[in-house]
């Protein structure tokens, strides 16, 4: 008797241990089939070896992903390929009370590469191989035994975010170099990529991909996990190390180190990927029930200068290209400022539960623009903003790039700079209401958070004042009036365009011509 329980608790460790069948290292045989950077890798994981096995991939002709996922997976359609499910009891890590567990994507439907995915522990390599017992492949008549070999389409990592007695999705990895992560209180909502190439370019874009991933395994007290990736492109090669630590501003250090095949002509740096359908500032394009529609509602720049501006993002007719020239700037991201759920009144895709990410750089950048791209869209479906840093430095192929930065997934910016914030920016005719024949448009921004104890009085005084300036056409009018609903202020400005591009821009100062808020940004296009 005494046998069979010591059998039964020796089982139950083998099985928690393993977590799955055929998890183990490389065979002989599975040895001589590996790529040159699975092998020099198979035994003892280096970081110093991942960078110089993507400096000898830069070396040599690019060699795009097999395509070896099955026809019968390739048809599946949207709800089929969702219908296919990781089963977390069989998962590699589930129940050895580590702090992440890891589950994975299948291969199918329009994510038709698989990526091979290993772990590292305690330095040595094992690859976590694919396993039929890993999915639940519901309605669908599939045969997951016949899939050996396969490997995944991505992975994402679980952790008990909002509560200890569930792991939440804390951040996946999913095609090409697309990742997204959530803070405590989040729901899934812009992404990051590892590289943007010629974004908004004639020629076409160009989308690099991870193609492998190696997961360090956690220890049970551990608080972040490490993770690399391999990046490549026609254009380039690259290592990534990932460093993840979970919370309410969930954080994601970043340390890419690139090596161009050939010159590049426009690398994005930290690259992020949102929607914006409509808002405040463009809502009467829209014939919809909702009264905003989007992941982020604006760009937020903290240049070298200590400058901050705020660009309200909006779904034109046209491509919308800007650029912010700075040197060495100290952060910028896509934010997702309002969060209020009655400006949305969507209680399914609850967009006010969407996180703001901010790209904070580790080093020095030089010169260079962050540039914000918006492409036009009639649906909620696709991403049309993009916003990333280019450095003005040629990028020349045979050369070593490095960037680390730290990507913060929160509801706001972890800086605190003291002034006051554009809570909302409107638009309409511009005059009096009414006036069909009115040529003039009409701006009118809030500022809120003015750090000032009356406010109100302040404004009645004359010791504050609308800072207004536009590139092309002419401001017609302009008044400011207290906003009694967040004690802020709201600016007025009719704009006359004269059929040119323009930029505009409007900020608070006090009566010496020190900066009470953040410049509001706007491009107006004819």
């Amino acid at each position: 008797m005494q046998k069979k329980a010591i059998s039964a608790v020796a089982a139950i460790i083998i099985s928690a241990g393993l977590g799955y069948w055929g998890y183990d290292a490389y065979t002989a045989g599975e040895r001589e089939r590996l790529t040159e950077e699975q092998a020099r890798l198979a035994d003892d994981f280096d970081t110093g070896k991942l960078i110089e096995i993507a400096r000898n991939l830069s070396e040599n002709a690019y060699k795009a992903p097999d395509d070896d996922v099955s026809d019968e997976l390739k048809k599946l359609d949207y709800d089929q390929y969702r219908d296919i499910r990781f089963v977390r009891e069989n998962g590699p890590w589930y129940q050895q009370k580590l702090p992440f567990e890891v589950q994975f994507f299948h291969p199918g439907s329009i994510f038709q590469a698989s990526v091979p995915v290993n772990e590292i522990v305690k330095g040595k390599v094992q690859p976590i191989k694919y396993s039929s017992r890993f999915f639940d492949y519901g309605k669908n008549n599939l045969q997951g035994k016949n899939f050996k070999d396969l490997g995944y389409a991505g992975f994402r990592l679980h952790y008990p975010l909002n509560t200890t007695e569930y792991y939440d999705e804390l951040i996946s990895f999913l095609g090409a170099s697309y990742f997204r992560a959530l803070g405590k209180g989040h729901k899934y909502g812009l992404s990051a990529r590892g590289l943007a190439i010629d974004t908004a370019v004639q020629t076409g874009e160009e989308f690099p991909v991870f193609k492998e991933f190696w997961l360090k395994k956690p220890l049970r007290k551990d608080r972040n996990i490490t993770l690399y990736a391999l990046l490549d492109s026609p254009s380039v090669a690259g290592a990534y190390t990932f460093v993840i630590t979970p919370g309410l501003n969930t954080t994601v250090d970043v340390d890419a180190v690139l090596f161009p095949r050939k010159p590049i002509g426009k690398l994005g740096i930290a690259p992020l990927t949102s929607m914006y359908l409509f808002g405040e500032n463009s809502k009467n394009k829209f014939d919809d029930h909702r009264p905003e529609v989007h992941d982020s509602d604006g760009l937020l720049v903290w240049n070298g200068n200590d400058e901050w501006l705020w660009r309200p993002l909006d779904n034109s007719k046209y491509l919308r290209v800007s650029s912010f020239s700075d040197n060495n700037p100290k952060g910028f991201g896509l934010m997702q400022r309002d969060r209020n759920p009655e400006h949305y009144m969507d209680f399914e895709a609850m967009y006010e539960q969407r996180p703001s990410v901010w790209v904070e750089p580790l080093d020095n950048w030089g010169k260079g623009v962050v540039q914000l791209v918006e492409i036009p869209s009639a649906q909620e479906i696709h991403d049309n903003i993009a916003a990333f840093w280019i450095p003005e430095q040629k990028i020349e192929a045979g050369k070593e790039y490095r960037f680390r930065y730290m990507l913060h997934w929160a509801n706001k910016v972890p800086v605190e700079n003291g002034l006051a914030k554009v809570e909302a920016t409107y638009t309409g005719i511009g005059g009096v209401s009414g006036m069909l024949a009115n040529e003039k448009r009409k701006f009118v921004v809030d500022f809120a958070g003015l750090k000032m104890k009356n406010v109100k009085q302040a404004l009645e005084q004359g010791d504050i004042y609308a800072d207004i300036s536009v590139s092309e056409g002419a401001v017609k009018g302009q008044h400011m009036i207290y906003n009694p609903l967040d004690g802020g202020i709201l600016v007025y400005m009719d704009y006359k365009p004269n059929g040119k591009t323009s930029e505009i821009r409007i900020s608070l100062k006090d009566k010496n011509g020190k900066a009470l808020s953040e410049t509001w940004s706007y491009q107006w296009l004819p």
